[in-house]
């Protein structure tokens, strides 16, 4: 029986999760890519201030669909503040908790959250069992719920400044605070998203550590998904970019790792070829259209849906003027039909 990833207490039914995006991953692109086959899909990041101060904003961002399996990602470096928030949010329906160590953007960096946390692995591991701790006093707190607490995660980059690597000693600060997992993106926080991400940083982490490894960085097909796992041995994958306008992503790296791939064994490059048809694309993001307008409005969701549009129709011909003509228009039903043109 093939292995599957375990988190915690909670076994999922894949190792393929979607990976925390600001400004995307909302409940529309989740519902999505979870009917692909993702097995965990993670809500955007949120400011574990935001929620110890009651921001509406930060509230509205850990929203579910119903049976949804996600996680939730915190940001911040204050272990009180962190222990808090866990302890809040141990009786949502969420299935993990994990702290932002790798967010790259300037104005979470200048805070000395994100990956800014990869300067200062002491502070790092307080957050991380702060973050334990407060899932434990909140799920004794919901004993009547017979609740366990839930497993606390951590998402890395290999360093902070370019040619940087301190992956290794991160993750076991990582695992001595307590955390059920570690993924780690093989990139710098210098980098960015420049350059080719560093896959054996992600093998180094896997032997150093006892918890389940998560691979992340260059995941752009499913083939790219099954790769990684053959050549790093990690647990599981986390597909960030790779899923925008890509859903199915999840479903090529599911049934090659269903149908093809034994841990160790050959690698399954060139057994199959799902790509969607120009017409499933179009649908597709007709259809993310209508959901986004649906949970937000159809002003909002006309609005959200330009920015997915260059990922649907990535390479198509013709998609340019599109994408221009869309950009003018400010009525979901005018999209739909334009789109439905398109096809």
């Amino acid at each position: 029986m093939k292995q599957t990833l375990r988190i915690g207490e909670i076994e999922f039914a894949n190792p393929f999760i979607l990976a925390p995006l600001a400004g995307y991953t909302d409940k529309s692109m989740r519902a999505l890519c979870e009917e692909q086959g993702a097995s965990l899909v993670f809500t955007e990041m949120v400011s574990g201030k935001g929620l110890k101060y009651g921001d509406r904003k930060s509230r509205r961002l850990l929203e579910l669909n119903e049976g949804e399996v996600a996680g939730f990602q915190l940001f911040g470096d204050e272990p009180e503040v962190l222990y808090e928030a866990a302890r809040e949010l141990a009786a949502e329906d969420n299935a993990v908790l994990d702290l932002n160590c790798g967010c790259p953007v300037p104005k979470i960096v200048r805070n000395g959250e994100g990956s800014a946390l990869l300067k200062r692995l002491d502070t790092l591991y307080d957050c991380v069992a702060a973050m334990v701790a407060g899932a434990q006093m909140g799920a004794g707190e919901a004993a009547e719920a017979d609740a366990a607490p839930k497993p606390v995660t951590a998402k890395i980059r290999m360093g902070f400044a370019r040619g940087e690597n301190v992956a290794v000693e991160a993750a076991k600060a990582i695992e001595a605070a307590g955390a059920a997992a570690v993924t780690i993106h093989g990139r710098t926080r210098e980098q960015f998203y420049e350059g080719k991400a560093d896959w054996d940083v992600i093998a180094d982490v896997k032997n150093a550590v006892g918890i389940p490894v998560i691979g992340n960085g260059d995941v752009r097909s499913g083939e790219d998904a099954i790769r990684m796992m053959d050549e790093t041995g990690c647990d599981g994958v986390m597909i960030a970019r790779g899923a925008l306008g890509n859903p199915w992503i999840f479903r090529d790296a599911r049934l090659l790792w269903e149908l093809v791939w034994k841990p160790g064994g050959p690698s399954p490059i060139g057994e199959a070829d799902f790509a969607p048809t120009r017409e499933e694309r179009i649908e597709m993001l007709i259809r993310h259209l209508e959901m986004l307008c649906e949970d937000k409005g159809d002003g909002i969701g006309v609005k959200e849906i330009r920015k997915f549009v260059p990922w649907y129709t990535k390479g198509m011909r013709g998609a340019p003027a599109l994408r221009r003509e869309l950009n003018q228009v400010m009525d979901a039903q005018t999209m739909i039909e334009k789109i439905s043109d398109f096809i």
